[in-house]
C-alpha cells in the first residue's frame, strides 16, 4: 500500500507533508509509505495518478478522482487491475483479490 495525500478534496490535507504523516502515523498508525502531497485532478494532476484514471474509469465511467481514499490495485508489471471507491476498505479489496488476477 502507498499514500499520496492530496488537499483537492474538502481541504482535507492543508498541513505540510511532515504534518500529514505525524497525524497519520499518530491517530491511524499508519505504517506504509505515505509520500509527499499531490494533486491527483485538473491541469496540476501528477504523471501516476494521470496513468491511473486514464487505465481504469470509475464505475461511471468518470476518470477524475471524486473524493479522498480512492484506490487502484496495481500488478507487479504496472498494469492497473482494478479501481475502488473511496468508501472500499482494505481489508475488502484483499479479500477479493482473487477477482482481479
Amino acid at each position: 500500500m502507498l499514500a499520496f495525500p492530496c488537499n483537492q478534496f474538502g481541504a482535507q490535507e492543508p498541513g505540510s507533508n511532515e504534518e500529514i504523516l505525524e497525524f497519520a502515523t499518530s491517530n491511524y498508525d499508519v505504517n506504509f509509505p505515505m509520500f509527499a502531497k499531490i494533486e491527483v485532478n485538473g491541469d496540476g494532476a501528477c504523471d501516476l495518478y494521470n496513468l491511473l484514471k486514464s487505465a481504469k474509469a470509475d464505475d461511471e465511467g468518470n476518470a477524475d478522482i471524486p473524493w479522498n481514499f480512492t484506490k487502484f490495485l496495481v500488478g507487479r508489471d504496472g498494469t492497473v487491475l482494478a479501481r475502488f471507491a473511496p468508501p472500499t476498505t482494505p481489508e475488502e479489496i484483499g479479500a477479493g483479490l482473487a477477482d482481479h488476477l
